[in-house]
């Protein structure tokens, strides 16, 4: 209630005057609110509004026209929220429709841009015409959409229009895929012809080799072979590192007959492979079961090359030249061996130094177990043991494996300096520098996953020259 105590009688009168007004104002109000049949609505009121004059109280307004006024408020309020939510509404929807139309568009764009590359290889005057064509027109209604979007002039939207511009969206998606599926199709059948010349290559060098092969070795089971041919004019002051690595190649594909051989024999005695094989290197994870065969190369290899950087093998009673005197003294021997049968020269001259050779390392590579499980007895171990040499196919292999080292030693302190030897622990990470797989499929696995297992065949160096060490690698 408001004090009016201090007012003066002309201010007094105005009050009154105005409050008579705003009561008749009200009233004329509420006269204008009505039922169907014409009869003024009365409402409760819950409130009075009351001024407190000097003297007494007056009521200058009735309940039931201060509940016409809050009736007439509400509802209008009502009436205005109801049409700010549906104009909100409506521009949400417009948005929407926007948006969809610029993506569809956007799409259209991304479709012609793949078909336009998909037209210059192979050129297609014609499919590059049409997408050019596309491209310039989604571009104009990008334009389009973007100065509608700038002075907000948006068409009204209706769910047909939304729905028609995400159909376009997809249909423009499927013909990119489309078209990407028709390029990994003529990339897929580039590779395959590309792999077809490749084959087609590989058989042509293939049959070149086997006839250069057959060209050279004439006669394969004598020893006479490839190095009679290719070393046949050569000279000391003529030798390089690849007359050394194709030695190497002439010994390894020896010993990897001998190994065959002697794998043979103890699966006809009835050994267990896989536990000899443990045995030979106890912890190594095989990726495959035909990778067995490298443990018992990688036994053999390491005792034929066993004392390999000594000029006389390590073998007692063999004459060692002067240092001064090892190039022709050890090329000599080269030349003097590289074109005989072994076991011819073993019959000839059986306490030569190629012959000792031939004994320590017969005696020490075939345990009497074994060679008692291959033949049933020890006569062949006897019989070098002696001085004597077997006429056997085993003794035979194995004689032309011992040549082909033995040659590759002579060869190795040709060179000046001479060449030295190396192979890798087993555990080392794998150098493409220092080494290569003997199992290709290894080099596929993680590099922090697989390590050197052991050293198959070793490598050398010359001078600034390496030739690659064979290892297997292991995950474990």
């Amino acid at each position: 209630m408001l004090q009016m105590d201090s007012m003066k009688p002309e201010t007094r009168s105005n009050v009154n005057g105005l409050i008579r007004t705003f009561a008749k104002v009200l009233r004329l109000r509420a006269a204008g609110i009505a039922t169907d049949s014409g009869k003024i609505r009365r409402l409760k009121s819950r409130n009075k509004l009351k001024l407190k004059l000097k003297d007494d109280e007056i009521n200058i307004i009735e309940h039931h026209y201060q509940s016409n006024v809050d009736y007439i408020a509400f509802n209008g309020h009502q009436s205005k929220s109801y049409n700010y939510e549906d104009e909100k509404l409506k521009n949400r929807a417009a948005i929407e429709a926007f948006l969809a139309k610029l993506f569809a568009s956007i799409s259209s764009v991304k479709a012609a841009y793949a078909q336009l590359q998909m037209a210059q290889s192979p050129y297609h005057p014609d499919g590059i015409q049409a997408a050019d064509e596309i491209v310039v027109s989604e571009l104009k209604h990008l334009s389009e959409l973007k100065q509608c979007y700038l002075k907000k002039q948006m068409d009204p939207s209706t769910q047909v229009t939304q729905l028609l511009a995400e159909v376009k969206e997809q249909q423009s998606l499927l013909k990119t895929y489309e078209i990407m599926g028709k390029k990994f199709e003529s990339q897929l059948k580039l590779k395959d012809s590309e792999i077809t010349f490749l084959r087609e290559k590989l058989e042509e060098s293939e049959s070149q080799n086997r006839a250069l092969e057959k060209k050279l070795n004439p006669n394969p089971s004598g020893s006479s072979g490839p190095l009679s041919v290719l070393f046949n004019n050569l000279h000391l002051s003529g030798l390089n590192p690849n007359h050394l690595l194709m030695v190497l190649r002439y010994a390894e594909k020896s010993i990897r007959s001998f190994v065959k051989l002697m794998i043979e024999q103890m699966r006809s005695a009835g050994w267990d492979l896989d536990a000899a094989a443990d045995s030979v290197e106890p912890g190594v994870v095989y990726g495959k079961q035909n990778h067995k065969c490298f443990p018992f190369e990688c036994f053999v290899c390491r005792e034929m090359f066993d004392g390999f950087h000594i000029p006389n093998f390590s073998l007692p009673n063999v004459f060692e030249p002067e240092r001064d005197q090892r190039q022709r003294y050890f090329f000599a021997r080269f030349t003097e061996l590289k074109s005989v049968k072994p076991m011819e020269f073993l019959t000839h001259k059986p306490r030569s130094p190629f012959g000792k050779f031939c004994r320590a390392k017969y005696l020490r590579l075939i345990h009497p177990k074994m060679e008692s499980a291959f033949f049933g007895d020890l006569n062949q171990k006897n019989l070098v043991n002696v001085g004597g040499y077997p006429e056997s196919v085993f003794f035979a292999t194995f004689a032309e494996m011992a040549k082909r080292v033995w040659l590759l030693h002579c060869l190795a302190f040709s060179f000046k300096p001479e060449a030295s030897i190396f192979q890798v622990e087993r555990g080392c990470r794998f150098s493409e520098v220092y080494m290569e797989s003997v199992a290709d499929d290894a080099l596929w696995s993680p590099v922090d996953v697989v390590k050197v297992g052991f050293t198959v065949i070793p490598g050398f160096r010359i001078g600034k020259t390496v030739i690659q060490c064979q290892v297997y690698l292991s995950t474990a």
